[in-house]
């Protein structure tokens, strides 16, 4: 059984739509491929970035005034 698409309009700056195209036919896959799978993997590393704040919920919060003393005290700026 064949996935169901869903169609959607989508504007590229032209010369992204320039690249897109010339990757497409590249590497002998459609647009809609290669915008699939950007896509797929953009929400898989935000899926990633909330597992991690999930998992960093209890630490303590460090300002950035303490964070750039640490620094300077250990001699990285």
């Amino acid at each position: 059984m064949a996935t169901q698409m869903k169609r959607a309009t989508i504007y590229f700056d032209p010369e992204l739509h320039k690249a897109l195209k010339l990757k497409a036919l590249e590497t002998s896959r459609s647009i809609t491929d290669l915008v699939n799978q950007s896509v797929r993997e953009s929400l898989s590393e935000d899926a990633e970035d909330l597992t991690v704040f999930e998992e960093r919920k209890d630490e303590a919060l460090v300002s950035y005034d303490k964070m750039l003393k640490k620094l300077q005290k250990n001699g990285t700026i």
